[in-house]
């Protein structure tokens, strides 16, 4: 079977592999790489080995966090997983900010265009130097060289000093990393979802998916990785293997805008093609530049996917519901199917379908579509995630002063135990006030237990604490996360059938002759309503319905359409 021309991939090996399809072990320069403060808190960045925006920091450029400040130096070459400390950030030069040769420093109010930059370079102690041919600027008071011919800056980066406290964990991007850290523009589609749903439609390597409505970009990233089939190389090879492509459609052009920007940081651009589109009003077809899409495998995330399945069918045929293209003045409803020249559909496989839809009213809409435009095994299905925190919960008083524990007594010999060491702290200090004041002593019989201060407990446990294996103690309990954090939704699946034509019978029956029985059968969509009423009537015998279906089953003989039911093939 040749390869379809839209999965030929155009990649060569002088490319930038893409973090997200890349195994490397350590963070580069000018890649993604997230920052880990804690579970619920990542911040995705890119790693420059250069303060582009010219932020002013000394150390290049630098990212805050509430647990210090972190330069870009300190980050790139470190493997995945490490711990990084915070740097002491040297911020006494920030804001002298400047673009043009000579802006080293703030130019003084009223000092604009040639007198502003005389005054200023006349600040600055210049040396002139000799390399290759351009005369370098070198502004010590900005610890920095400025190229006169090109007017390009390159500061002098100071090293960074390691902070007393604070630190984070540099992490890989991957698609389930990036759904955690990535800004919201929408709501996402979260990790237990994607997996499930890349499942179902038969994602995976050089498959061609189509994503409609692409929002933050959380699918997108995780159909590429799933479609991903490599790059390609230098050496001329006789078997061209597929290429997955993710075709994605997005209508806001802001998000679209936004999600390209991204795409491209990210060097996903020979695995995603993103357009800017309304797929619900003017389908899925691309210009003619681009080549056949053919896809096999399609996910909705649309408010109105029974809108977009209009536009996904094949092209040597119509639906029965579909109109007639010839009729004048024919305006098709929304669940018909409309007819194009060209079809986004491979021809050659079976179409896996899934659609997104928070709401039940939206399921039921794009089923009934969906039957009525020749879908297969239609199915819906909800998701309900939940993640189990398991650990060891330790009782007793001798865990008081500890963290992630619980300091109550944990048998009543405990409890017993404890009120009486309170009940004599309590003896005492009365003992000593009534003694300070000339009273008489109590009749109670002084305690022979030493007393002991609460701050001496607490050190006595700490002490205790070196020596106690605390992964064996303590009882194995596990708690749900009290927060889900999955969009609840349901995922109506569905399937289109190959074509198959007469000519395909034949040519199969030549390359695997077997037995076959042909029976001529014309298809008609029906309703629910319909389907029971014709259920009830074959049920109870209904003579008229049988006489019917006779001459239904007489008229089918002469009918071009038809259906293959083989056996023993």
């Amino acid at each position: 079977m040749t390869t379809p021309a839209a999965f030929v991939d155009t990649t060569t090996s002088t490319d930038v592999p893409s973090p997200f399809l890349s195994s490397r072990t350590a963070a580069q320069a000018n890649s993604l790489a997230i920052i880990h403060l804690r579970r619920d808190l990542l911040i995705p960045t890119i790693l420059r080995a250069h303060d582009d925006s010219n932020e002013g920091y000394s150390e290049g450029k630098v990212t805050n966090t509430r647990f210090g400040s972190f330069p870009h130096s300190t980050l790139i070459g470190v493997p995945w997983g490490s711990q990084v400390r915070a740097s002491a950030v040297d911020t006494g030069s920030r804001g002298r900010r400047g673009d043009a040769v000579g802006s080293g420093k703030k130019r003084k109010r009223g000092l604009e265009g040639t007198e502003g930059r005389k005054e200023v370079d006349a600040q600055c102690s210049t040396v002139a130097q000799e390399k290759s041919g351009d005369v370098v600027v070198v502004d010590a008071a900005q610890d920095r060289n400025v190229d006169t011919a090109s007017g390009v800056i390159s500061p002098i980066l100071k090293a960074a000093v390691t902070a007393s406290s604070g630190f984070v964990h540099l992490l890989p991007p991957t698609p389930e990393v990036w759904t955690s850290s990535l800004p919201h523009r929408t709501q996402v589609v979260y990790t237990p979802d994607y997996s499930y749903i890349l499942h179902r439609i038969r994602a995976r390597p050089g498959s061609v998916l189509i994503e409609a409505g692409a929002g933050s970009g959380s699918f997108t990233h995780a159909a590429a990785r799933a479609v991903f089939n490599g790059y390609s190389s230098r050496e001329a090879s006789p078997i061209q293997r597929p290429r997955g492509k993710v075709w994605s459609y997005e209508f806001h052009e802001q998000r679209f805008h936004k999600l390209k920007e991204e795409i491209s940081e990210h060097g996903l651009e020979g695995v995603i093609e993103i357009t800017h589109k309304d797929v619900c009003q003017d389908g899925f077809s691309i210009d003619t530049a681009s080549p056949a899409v053919n896809a096999t495998a399609i996910f909705l995330d649309l408010p109105a996917p029974w809108l977009a399945l209009r536009h996904l069918i094949r092209k040597s045929e119509l639906p029965p519901s579909a109109p007639n293209p010839s009729s004048a003045g024919a305006s098709p409803r929304q669940n018909e199917a409309l007819p194009h020249s060209d079809s986004v559909l491979d021809p050659k496989s079976s179409i896996y379908l899934c659609t997104f839809s928070p709401c039940i009213e939206q399921v039921q809409r794009t089923i009934t579509t969906l039957r009525k435009l020749g879908w297969r095994d239609i199915e819906t299905v909800e998701l309900s995630a939940k993640r189990l925190e398991t650990k060891r919960e330790r009782v007793g008083l001798q865990e008081e002063g500890l963290r992630g524990v619980n300091a109550s007594p944990a048998s009543v010999d405990e409890a017993v135990a404890r009120l009486r060491e309170v009940e004599g702290r309590s003896r005492v200090f009365h003992s000593e006030d009534g003694e300070a004041a000339g009273s008489p002593s109590s009749s109670a019989p002084p305690s022979t237990t030493a007393q002991v201060s609460k701050q001496q407990r607490l050190g006595n446990i700490r002490d205790a604490l070196e020596g106690r294996k605390l992964y064996k103690e303590g009882r194995l309990v596990h708690r749900l996360e009290p927060e889900l954090k999955m969009h609840t939704s349901y995922l109506v699946f569905a399937i289109l059938p190959r074509e198959w034509s007469v000519e395909d019978e034949s040519a199969a029956q030549e390359k695997w002759p077997g037995k076959a029985v042909m029976v001529k059968r014309e298809w008609t969509p029906m309703s629910k309503r319909q389907m029971k009423k014709a259920a009830k009537a074959k049920a109870g015998g209904n003579k008229e319905f049988e006489l019917q279906q006779e001459e239904q089953d007489d008229g089918n003989q002469d009918s071009p359409s038809a259906e293959l039911l083989a056996g023993n093939i």
